[in-house]
């Protein structure tokens, strides 16, 4: 099969190409520079979608860039480069005569309202709140395929949670505190804490395009990429400590997550959804990391 890919430089990107090539695939990543197995978003426009059986985006500013102050100019970058690249790769998609047999776009979980209570299967109807939201809404939207092309090319979009691995997401950035001691739940740590390991949303992905186009549909099947065990975030914080063998006793009042990151931008920490995956589940998914224990400790290599 060949694949497609927008974003495969990223964190998720490149475990997704790594697991691809390992099961024999061919991946053409979609960059902003040019080089071998690569293809520009200005020749995607310019000379339409290359032969293709599988299309994926992963592209995106990240949100949680610790070098980018939160203002309007990074709030737009971060809809933009969502939003601009998943236009593009999905019109290549509809004007191709031999459209891909599935097409996949990886959002995020913002789109259910953070709630100590709730939970949130993929079936959950949900109307955007905030910022985050908002952009979830509109990325999707931005995904549809025409109904025509809707017939031959299977629509997946997968929300992952925070995203854990050893080489960056979530984890990358709380490390270097925890080794010193200074790890600690963020705001009042009883918010849920949705996530998932990279492999395993890597898995997810490669199960989506690997899934036959016999059944097709005019709307996107939705997955919640996320682990099965709910957790929040006292319960992953106690959990990274252990496995790092390190205290976990200086909690980061939400206050200072508001200074840091930008009120909007902080939620994703401070507050959280009890996301299920049932969808995920169902069809068949397996999960290499099911539970915290398993995912940190092949993370952080104890």
């Amino acid at each position: 099969m060949r694949v497609l890919i927008g974003g495969g430089s990223g964190f998720v990107g490149r475990e997704v190409i790594r697991l691809l090539r390992a099961k024999g695939h061919e991946v053409t990543v979609i960059s902003r520079q040019p080089g071998p197995g690569r293809i520009t978003w200005v020749e995607l426009e310019s000379s339409g979608l290359p032969p293709c059986e599988g299309a994926v985006n992963l592209a995106g500013e990240n949100l949680m860039n610790p070098l980018r102050w939160w203002n309007e100019s990074y709030k737009k970058d971060l809809f933009s480069s969502r939003i601009d690249t998943t236009r593009t790769l999905a019109q290549s998609i509809a004007a191709s005569s031999s459209p891909p047999q599935s097409w996949v776009l990886v959002s995020g979980v913002a789109c259910y309202k953070p709630s100590l209570t709730v939970e949130y299967t993929e079936d959950s109807e949900w109307t955007p709140f905030d910022l985050l939201s908002k952009l979830v809404k509109e990325w999707e939207a931005s995904a549809l395929l025409p109904e025509n092309v809707a017939k031959t090319t299977k629509q997946f979009i997968i929300r992952p949670g925070a995203v854990l691995g050893r080489d960056g997401g979530a984890i990358k950035q709380m490390l270097l505190p925890f080794w010193l001691g200074l790890g600690g739940t963020l705001g009042s740590g009883s918010q849920p804490f949705p996530w998932i390991h990279v492999t395993d949303l890597a898995e997810m992905i490669v199960h989506a395009l690997e899934t036959p186009g016999d059944e097709t549909s005019p709307s996107p099947q939705v997955f919640n990429g996320v682990a099965p065990a709910l957790n929040t975030n006292y319960e992953f914080t106690k959990a990274l400590g252990q496995v790092l063998r390190r205290p976990t006793i200086i909690p980061v009042p939400g206050f200072v997550m508001n200074a840091l990151l930008g009120s909007e931008r902080a939620v994703v920490l401070t507050q959280g959804q009890k996301v299920i995956p049932k969808k995920t589940k169902e069809a068949g998914f397996e999960y290499k990391y099911p539970d915290l224990t398993s995912a940190l400790k092949e993370i952080v290599g104890s």
